[in-house]
């Protein structure tokens, strides 16, 4: 009999700041560009942990759906008319309500990182940041039912 892990709590070490007050201002759907600009402000005693942040283009940033209730295991995306796997999709509505978005940084300044790309509401709880790093080629990923979504969106008038 092997012994139950611990519950994990985490903690959040800091906010987002976005223009974003309400679910609906934030852009979704397939092939959808992210091109808000926020902050990213980081806890002050967590502040030694930023240390050399501003090599790096981009992060992957980890947050709380902190607003998001319940979850469902199909999510059908805007325009989509056939449901996919919630782990197959970017929904909010998730067993565990952690997301993850790519922002590309601008420039920090002490505790408060400026970032590009956000699509989280203000007030988002964050709960790590890393260095978006990889060794994947772009010719080598597939984009599964989001390659043929953004191309029936492209082709619309």
């Amino acid at each position: 009999m092997t012994t139950p892990q611990p519950l994990f709590m985490p903690r959040a070490i800091g906010v987002a700041r976005t223009p974003f007050r309400e679910t609906a201002q934030i852009p979704k759907g397939p092939g959808t560009k992210h091109e808000a600009n926020g902050t990213l402000e980081i806890l002050p005693e967590l502040e030694v942990g930023l240390t050399d942040i501003e090599g790096f283009s981009h992060l992957f940033v980890l947050w709380v759906f902190d607003r998001s209730q319940g979850f469902d295991l199909l999510a059908s995306p805007r325009g989509e008319e056939v449901p996919h796997g919630v782990f197959a999709s970017r929904s909010p509505f998730r067993p565990n309500p952690i997301a993850l978005t790519v922002v590309e940084l601008l420039r920090r300044e002490g505790t408060s990182l400026h970032v590009h790309g956000v699509d989280m509401l203000d007030g988002t709880p964050i709960l790590d940041i890393k260095p978006c790093t990889s060794s994947i080629p772009a010719e080598a990923l597939r984009r599964g039912w989001l390659e043929a979504a953004e191309k029936r969106r492209a082709s619309k008038p």
